[in-house]
């Protein structure tokens, strides 16, 4: 696996906190829409996402062919209250956990990285493909951020 991709994974924390330094409490809680998130709610979506997600990783790594299950985003956003939560404490939770699970990315050797997990929705997942998508999902947030932030600055005028 590329060292690439485990720094890119290891540098989701950072960029998120980038992503929010300079934004407003009115700019953090807007919504764009009718069941679309606010930031807060990404960022609070984001923790509960790198849970499931170290989950599904570690399975990969200690089990043969895991069932790794799905979920269902906007029922934990909406039941969960996603709104309400904090935040901050989420950011710093998604960030302990991505430094936690680094080291042991970076103890994965060879064919490991080809071992997989059974997604019920996806179907079969390597440890390699489920790290992507880990990368990936910060990445597709932040851009998702930065049109909240976007359609926030024209509501604004």
């Amino acid at each position: 696996m590329s060292k690439e991709l485990i720094a890119a994974y290891s540098n989701g924390y950072e960029r998120l906190k980038e992503a929010i330094r300079t934004l407003s409490e009115e700019e953090m809680h807007y919504k764009p829409g009718h069941n679309k998130w606010s930031i807060h709610e990404i960022i609070v979506h984001l923790a509960d996402a790198e849970l499931v997600g170290i989950h599904r990783m570690k399975r990969v790594l200690a089990e043969d062919n895991p069932a790794l299950t799905a979920y269902d985003q906007d029922a934990w956003a909406n039941s969960l209250g996603y709104s309400g939560q904090d935040a901050g404490r989420s950011l710093e939770l998604f960030g302990l956990m991505r430094s936690m699970m680094v080291p042991v990315l970076e103890s994965v050797e060879g064919a490991d990285w080809d071992r997989c997990g059974i997604h019920e929705e996806a179907g079969p997942l390597t440890l390699s493909q489920l790290l992507e998508r880990y990368v990936h999902h910060v990445d597709g947030h932040l851009a998702q951020m930065e049109r909240v932030r976007e359609a926030y600055r024209e509501h604004s005028v």
